[in-house]
């Protein structure tokens, strides 16, 4: 196993981490901790792919599992704001079924030797994903910080359904050849 897809499995192991010091509020700044945690986890994902593109290092693996490791880190983040009454669930569920959707419409395209990567919209709406639960997690309670974290997971929820949306247009010819 390369070193990129090494730094994926990493990044998926410290989700359980991000969760403990999250969730366990009796953990003395369990917050800023779980912040920090999230922080090196999104920042893993700018350095596999850098190592992976620089080393010619891509493999279908990386391909595949960089955005579940992606997915699964965000999506763990959203069910716990949602548990803390930080963001109402239908759009966790909304967030989280794109998530679903496009990671099992990969798998469809894997059975037919079609791998499909991260695309730009894919890319800015896990940026502002990761921004906003960042911002969510360290939960600091000022005016102006609350109503930056409301334009973000609004905006957050608009680019899910808009990269949602292209996605399934880019990718309608393989839809159509599995019916």
């Amino acid at each position: 196993m390369n070193l990129p897809n090494k730094i994926t499995i990493g990044r998926v192991l410290l989700i359980p981490l991000y969760l403990v010091f999250m969730l366990v509020t009796q953990i003395p700044y369990g917050r800023y901790i779980a912040a920090a945690i999230f922080i090196i986890a999104a920042i893993t994902d700018s350095i596999d792919g850098h190592i992976a593109r620089k080393n010619n290092l891509i493999t279908n693996f990386g391909k595949f599992m960089d955005p579940i490791a992606d997915k699964l880190l965000v999506c763990s983040a959203l069910i716990c704001f949602v548990e803390f009454n930080q963001i109402p669930s239908w759009i966790a569920i909304i967030i989280i079924g794109r998530e679903f959707i496009v990671s099992g419409f990969r798998l469809v395209a894997s059975d037919s030797g079609v791998v499909i990567p991260a695309d730009v919209w894919g890319k800015i709406k896990t940026t502002v994903q990761i921004i906003m639960s960042i911002l969510l997690t360290v939960n600091l309670d000022y005016e102006v910080i609350n109503i930056l974290e409301r334009i973000l997971v609004y905006l957050a929820l608009a680019l899910t359904i808009i990269s949602m949306i292209d996605f399934l247009y880019k990718n309608r010819e393989i839809i159509l050849a599995n019916k």
